[in-house]
């Protein structure tokens, strides 16, 4: 099991400032990294690989710094959203190159075993400048893979994929998380951060803007109404109870479906209420389920904010 270590990091070009005093803990398990584009994503995980030095602070796996560390590079793989690729080889070409490169003691089989375990045994054969862009995508899995690393970074990893494919590197990256591996991904597209890591880390701007479950990080934000869906016993007297306290700023019943769609300005008094008003009025509480704690939803408000 391994741990990347991000404390105080800056990163400038110039007179530009792409990371900005970022400090964030990367432990085994699946990590999503998030923030808009030029948030500064790919420079931070170009650090973590050990492709860019710091200009302040330290980057370090296993309190061992990255930057000119070979031992270190031993550890990671990394899956660069950029494609500069060797179109002229075969899929099977590159990635043994890449296990000779790591002076694999039978890279033959280990770049036969990547290649399978990405589902690219068939099209091995194949000119990398024949593939779609999902195959190129996964023979750079395989490339990351080769020397089956304890730390994998993936930088826009689904960028390309079918639907299929996407669902076939969501399995093999939750397998890898829950074998105690370390994986951090980038990704713009919220579903698939928020189906496959509940821990993320929210860059914007060269900040460091959040980091943790999602989840629990939208009940933290106490500016911003929480929206529940109700179903009870009796939707209108509950509802009625309930718009009399405080805690809730709206609330509106939905005949057609049953519900009650309530807006809670106050969550821990709201969690309280709600059982404790449905107890008093004898109401069965059928279901209590918030409508607003995707990850979409802290985002938006992150990036706002």
């Amino acid at each position: 099991m391994s741990t990347l270590t991000i404390d105080n990091v800056s990163r400038w070009f110039g007179n530009v400032v792409a990371v900005n005093d970022v400090s964030m803990t990367i432990g085994p398990g699946v990590t999503g990294l998030l923030g808009p584009n030029g948030a500064g994503k790919s420079t931070l995980i170009n650090m973590m690989a050990g492709f860019l030095p710091p200009s302040n602070g330290t980057v370090t796996l296993d309190g061992e710094p990255i930057w000119q560390n070979e031992e270190t590079y031993r550890k990671i793989g990394l899956v660069p959203e950029r494609e500069s690729m060797y179109d002229f080889l075969t899929g099977r070409e590159f990635v043994l190159a890449n296990a000779e490169l790591h002076g694999l003691e039978r890279p033959v089989a280990a770049a036969k075993k990547a290649l399978a375990t990405v589902e690219m045994a068939q099209a091995a054969t194949r000119r990398i400048d024949t593939y779609s862009k999902g195959m190129r995508q996964r023979v750079k899995m395989a490339s990351a893979l080769v020397h089956e690393p304890s730390v994998l970074l993936l930088d826009e990893p689904f960028n390309g994929m079918d639907p299929r494919q996407r669902m076939q590197l969501m399995d093999l990256l939750r397998r890898m998380g829950a074998e105690g591996r370390t994986v951090l991904f980038s990704s713009h597209i919220l579903e698939e951060v928020e189906q496959l890591a509940s821990h993320i880390e929210v860059i914007v701007a060269g900040r460091h803007a959040a980091s943790g479950d999602f989840r629990k990080i939208r009940r933290l934000m106490t500016d911003r109404p929480h929206r529940y869906v109700v179903r009870s016993s009796d939707d209108r007297a509950l509802a009625a109870a309930l718009i009399a306290d405080s805690s809730t700023a709206g609330i509106e019943v939905d005949v057609q479906e049953g519900e009650l769609r309530v807006q809670a300005v106050d969550f821990a008094r709201f969690t309280q209420l709600l059982p404790r008003v449905a107890r008093e009025l004898d109401i069965r509480l059928l279901t209590v389920s918030p409508s607003d704690e995707s990850l979409e939803s802290v985002f938006s408000y992150l990036v706002a904010a």
